[in-house]
């Protein structure tokens, strides 16, 4: 039997092995299709609620000349925009790895998060601050009838905003809550825009209803401008998200600390000379391991090992997909200031 020398790099999981046991008792894939599926009649029902409110918005605010209303118009366009988005964004992210993608098509999901971000700067913000400002410039009246229309409009709106508002949290809570629920971008992106959507609403009818008693459009100016600035806000903060988990945001700290607990565990493990994790999905995680095992093993024990540590990380880190161990007599000090470890180019 063969043994393992010191200073030899020994890969114990190939490129391509996955874990099998995701999550005891039931498949990980299942019930993530599952909550795709949920995912999509949520983002159903902001589409059909932000497409009627969008065009009543639009013939309201042309009727009655009213900036903020218009604001609003522009704010259901875009979150109509971003529906369509997210719907790319939970079927493209499903499709299964191939030779082109071999860790699969996850991180589509946040790309087109990221361009939902951009679609309420642009179409929503902008729009808000383009028609605040220029209201401030010129001037406006309305007649009360035009008051009138745009109110029961705006009324409306906030009655569908609400309840597609409820249908998101609802899905929230069932997915685990807030941390859970939200990890979502598309469901993320969902709940931030039918938030902010109610929020808009109650400020473009403050400043209407203000507009109409005090007769000065700086109010209703005012609520545009605020409405721009909210949703350029939640734009940032959106596309903040999106680009980290672009980039290669790594796993949470709670999950890459019990793997490396799992294992400092291990008894044929002498030390763990470094940890990469590496989000590249919803439910999937790329984890790679450098370690040093103790002296003297052969290469059947090596590989009873390696089974066993990949079904002990899959059991305790079920999205851990891919896994990576290299065996390695570096020490600590030189791992820790790889390009890997550091961030310089040319890292693994």
């Amino acid at each position: 039997m063969s043994c393992v020398c010191p200073g030899e790099r020994v890969p114990l999981f190939p490129p391509t092995a996955r874990c099998e046991h995701r999550r005891p008792g039931q498949s990980a894939w299942v019930t993530a299709e599952g909550s795709d599926r949920r995912t999509r009649v949520t983002v159903l029902v902001a589409l059909a609620a932000n497409l009627v409110i969008a065009a009543a918005k639009a013939v309201g605010g042309l009727a009655a000349g009213s900036p903020a209303l218009l604001s609003e118009a522009a704010h259901s366009v875009a979150d109509s925009m971003n529906e369509v988005f997210l719907l790319a964004a939970l079927r493209r992210s499903r499709r299964p790895a191939d030779r082109r993608h071999p860790f699969g098509y996850g991180k589509e999901r946040f790309f087109w998060s990221l361009l939902a971000a951009v679609g309420i700067f642009v179409m929503g913000g902008c729009f808000s601050f383009f028609q605040g400002i220029e209201a401030l410039v010129s001037g406006g009246e309305e007649k009360l009838g035009g008051y009138v229309a745009g109110l029961i409009v705006l009324g409306i709106a906030l009655l569908a905003e609400g309840a597609s508002l409820l249908r998101a949290l609802y899905q929230v809570r069932r997915q685990g809550g807030t941390v859970a629920g939200l990890r979502d971008p598309a469901l993320r992106t969902v709940v931030a825009e039918d938030g902010t959507a109610v929020l808009g609403v109650t400020l473009a009818i403050a400043g209407m209803a203000l507009h109409m008693v005090t007769g000065q459009v700086v109010w209703e100016a005012s609520a545009s401008l605020a409405i721009g600035a909210l949703l350029v806000y939640v734009a940032y903060r959106l596309g903040r998200d999106a680009r980290d988990q672009l980039i290669g945001e790594a796993a949470d700290r709670e999950a890459s600390g019990r793997i490396r607990e799992l294992l400092r565990a291990q008894p044929e493990i002498d030390s763990v000379e470094a940890l990469f994790t590496m989000k590249t999905g919803l439910d999937s995680v790329l984890v790679a391991a450098r370690v040093d095992l103790v002296p003297g093993l052969d290469s059947e024990h090596v590989e009873d090992v390696a089974v066993r540590i990949k079904r002990s990380i899959a059991r305790t880190v079920p999205e851990a997909d891919q896994i990576f161990l290299d065996v390695t007599d570096r020490r600590a000090e030189e791992a820790a200031e790889s390009p890997a470890a550091t961030g310089e180019r040319g890292g693994a």
